[in-house]
């Protein structure tokens, strides 16, 4: 049983809002099947660190939710900045309930022990948060963060940590998040948010101890991203 990661699907079955109009987008709904479909088999899971559905509420990301859950695996998703669908643990748990979504579930102030690893993460935040609102959200992403590392540790297995925003990049860094990932000895460390030209500016390697890895859907050519095999 393997597990994969493959960030910022932005998928738009319940609304109009297709990225084909983007360059490297055209049919990537498809791709990504095809692809999924190929490496992904029932007892795998697979890693979604955010930008799942443009829906904006409930009734617009359900569609979405089900391709995912008809899709082959266990899903573990996580909230993204256009996931504005995203509600409460409670909330989106019923919402799972309700819909029969039997294969997905949420990374959200939690962990989930998969295999020989321990899924853990937030959404994180921007790295110029110097505004107070924007530092406030910060530092509750920070603690989201701790509670989820502090969850994957227990496990006695090894955490690995999925962010949608970077934490770093070649040009800047998110001290806050940076600070926790090295206090708690991560290793590794795996985001989404960077598409097209900004993703030129990516870091892809190792950095204070830990490997980085963007795996934002396009960057990846619509191919889920081997994580543990």
């Amino acid at each position: 049983m393997s597990v994969y990661a493959i960030a910022d699907l932005h998928l738009s079955f319940g609304v109009n809002k297709p990225m084909d109009i983007f360059f490297g987008w055209d049919n990537y709904v498809q791709k990504l099947e095809i692809n999924w479909k190929k490496m992904v088999s029932e007892e795998d899971t697979v890693i979604i660190p955010g930008d799942i559905s443009w829906g904006i509420n409930y009734a617009e990301a359900l569609p979405d939710l089900k391709w995912m859950d008809a899709m082959p695996g266990k899903k573990i998703l996580l909230k993204g900045n256009h996931d504005l669908w995203w509600d409460t643990m409670g909330k989106n748990m019923r919402l799972k309930e309700e819909n029969e979504l039997n294969t997905i579930e949420f990374l959200f102030n939690n962990s989930f022990a998969v295999e020989n690893i321990a899924v853990c993460g937030t959404r994180s935040w921007f790295f110029d948060a110097e505004k107070s609102a924007d530092k406030k959200v910060l530092l509750r992403e920070v603690g989201r963060l701790q509670r989820s590392i502090d969850g994957a540790v227990e496990s006695g297995k090894e955490p690995v940590v999925f962010l949608h925003y970077p934490p770093l990049s070649l040009l800047e860094e998110c001290e806050e998040i940076i600070e926790c990932l090295v206090k708690n000895g991560m290793k590794r460390c795996y985001y989404g948010h960077m598409h097209g030209k900004a993703a030129i500016a990516a870091f892809n390697g190792e950095k204070y101890g830990i490997r980085f890895k963007l795996i934002s859907a396009d960057t990846l050519g619509f191919v889920p991203y081997l994580i543990e095999k």
